[in-house]
């Protein structure tokens, strides 16, 4: 796909990996409909978009809220007059074990709200926004491509029952959905990130990060700028569909 002129749909867009994508996107000629439950910040977004001659709509979004979504695709199809693309980027974390063990005796254990949050966020926002993308794209007619983003954590990780869970759904359904829509010329993809520098990690004990690091091939933590050129490598590749590419300093070999 050539991105110039497109509309893509970013979720959580307003800022860190998602505010990235959409600087690539943007970079290469594509329009954005950023969604965000943060509205300042997809105020201030909007406006530098604005500033530098990117065309962008945004749009106020819980992407585990139904009716919310279907409206805000309505709304992007009426501001762009089409839609080319989604970025399933929207994210939220809720760590914690299945089951805490002190001194032999149990302290703590994941609660049912941690569990939904994240799936609700995570997953059934990545089913939400897919599905609506998908229906107005078979509806104009033009093809498309729908983006997931997946995670390391997809093939499991301590303390992330829900996160772990999710993010291999994502994976899940983006061989599903490659393999549904492809007849309607939509293609499919994920990206999984492996430690990224982001503000949560940014905010880590000096001790704990460098402990992170280990394992890391790289040696250094990714940047969102590393994850947004694989997903512009989606788009853009034409015969890529129902994959998902590791973008983790080959943290898993």
């Amino acid at each position: 796909m050539d991105l110039k002129g497109k509309v893509v749909v970013v979720t959580g867009g307003a800022q860190g990996i998602g505010r990235a994508i959409a600087d690539m996107l943007a970079a290469a000629g594509a329009r954005l409909a950023l969604f965000d439950v943060n509205a300042t910040a997809l105020e201030s977004a909007g406006a530098a978009y604005r500033q530098g001659g990117t065309a962008v709509s945004t749009h106020v979004v819980n992407v585990a809220d139904e009716a919310a979504v279907e409206q805000a695709m309505d709304a992007v199809v009426a501001a762009h007059g089409r839609l080319d693309g989604l970025v399933n980027n929207a994210g939220i974390l809720r760590d914690a074990l299945l089951i805490k063990v002190k001194d032999g005796e149990v302290t703590g254990r994941m609660s049912l709200d941690q569990w939904r949050a994240v799936i609700d966020v995570n997953l059934t926002g990545v089913f939400l926004c897919g599905r609506a993308a998908a229906e107005r794209m078979i509806r104009l007619g033009n093809g498309g491509v729908i983006v997931g983003i997946s995670s390391i954590s997809r093939h499991g990780n301590a303390g992330q029952s829900n996160y772990s869970a999710a993010k291999a759904g994502v994976a899940a359904l983006t061989i599903v959905w490659a393999r549904e829509l492809a007849r309607y010329g939509i293609r499919t993809g994920a990206i999984a990130p492996g430690f990224v520098a982001t503000e949560i990690l940014h905010n880590m004990k000096p001790e704990a990060l460098e402990k992170a690091l280990v394992p890391i091939p790289l040696k250094r933590l990714g940047e969102a700028s590393e994850i947004a050129h694989g997903v512009r490598f989606i788009f853009e590749n034409d015969f890529f569909t129902g994959r998902c590419l590791d973008i983790d300093g080959g943290l898993r070999v």
